[in-house]
């Protein structure tokens, strides 16, 4: 029997603890799970990201790694909600990737730049094409790209639902605690509690812990959200930008996230004034509806990143660490859950008494 302590509550954090809940507790004892916030706290980049999972859009940038387990993660993330009982969080209706006339030649380069597809993967769409999939982005653009296996989540709701399940479950919720981690020894509020094993969640909050010599750095992003109920668009858009891609994901009841600025900061100062031009105006230049939008929430948050870009789990003596999810967080979760369910049934658990409903993926080469 395993008693195990999770640090940090957020995306990876919680889905992990409510999928060792799964587990009987004669394999998984114990599962206690720290948050410095709490679970309901709008802090999480979780929370506040526009939570696509579109590894061909992102091949662009990304390296064929993290396209790889991106891919892997379209089939991976129904499986895990169905598996939690995470229910109507999961959209896949793919993405469209546009460009304003004199922004043509961005978009040529976009997809010049796309790795390696199967056929089908993108799809160059004509006006009547575009018309038939958003019929409201017809009067603004005569062309564009369609990726038709690309998803996104309902993180909202994924997070208050997610948390309604963690304070209903055999889950120890200790919130609003700084938490201290040396080997497989916890301390918080003044008390001390060793586990067997410690999984550290916490992205930058494990700065100052982190294995291995890691070079955890913070690189910042801005979002608005807004309400839009003249607005009805289903699937993701991407908006070519002579700067940077722009995108825009719907929500539930007629909400959208805006978003694309990427800064190398460690500054959490609010959303700066000429991003939040520079989003809204494309917003409106994508639909006119975004004029009558109700702006929610205007959120700034930054994503844990290390030198290279790419996820590590780590493990040292009693602890794991996964961490350096950078803006991958949605693109890369169910396959680093997997990951870890894979270590623990080989490192301290046996591989025959652990329940693992999701598919069976090579490990990640650990250091």
């Amino acid at each position: 029997m395993a008693n195990i302590a999770i640090v940090g509550a957020g995306l990876v954090g919680r889905l992990l603890a409510l999928l060792l809940a799964k587990q009987p507790s004669s394999v998984v004892e114990r599962i206690s799970l720290f948050e410095q916030h709490t679970l309901s706290s709008d802090k999480s980049i979780g929370r506040i990201a526009a939570a696509m999972v579109a590894p061909i859009a992102e091949s662009v940038s990304a390296s064929e790694h993290i396209v790889s387990m991106g891919q892997q993660s379209l089939t991976l993330w129904p499986q895990l909600l169905s598996f939690l009982e995470l229910n109507n969080l999961w959209w896949q209706q793919g993405s469209i990737v546009v460009a304003h006339p004199q922004d043509k030649t961005t978009l040529q380069h976009f997809v010049q730049r796309l790795k390696q597809q199967e056929k089908g993967d993108v799809n160059a769409i004509s006006a009547v094409q575009l018309a038939q999939l958003a019929p409201e982005l017809a009067s603004k653009f005569q062309e564009g790209l369609h990726l038709p296996l690309e998803g996104h989540i309902n993180n909202e709701q994924l997070y208050i639902d997610s948390a309604k399940q963690i304070k209903d479950s055999r889950i120890q919720l200790v919130e609003q605690c700084t938490v201290n981690i040396n080997d497989n020894t916890i301390y918080c509020s003044g008390e001390t509690t060793d586990y067997d094993w410690v999984i550290d969640c916490r992205g930058m909050g494990a700065k100052e812990q982190m294995l291995a010599n890691s070079q955890l750095r913070g690189v910042r992003g801005e979002v608005i959200r807004v309400r839009a109920p003249q607005v009805n668009l289903l699937q993701p858009v991407r908006i070519m930008h002579p700067r940077y891609p722009l995108y825009i994901v719907p929500k539930a009841d007629h909400q959208y996230v805006i978003g694309a600025t990427e800064i190398e900061s460690d500054n959490e100062d609010g959303v700066t004034v000429r991003s939040a031009l520079e989003l809204l105006s494309a917003a409106y230049s994508v639909h006119t509806g975004f004029a009558e939008a109700e702006i929610i929430a205007v959120q700034t948050g930054l994503r844990p990143t290390l030198l290279d870009n790419e996820p590590l789990i780590s493990v040292q003596n009693k602890v794991i660490q996964v961490n350096g999810l950078y803006r991958h967080g949605y693109l890369l979760a169910p396959y680093v859950l997997e990951q870890l369910l894979l270590l623990m049934s080989s490192h301290f658990i046996p591989k025959s008494r652990l329940t693992n409903n999701l598919s069976k993926i090579l490990l990640i080469s650990l250091p």
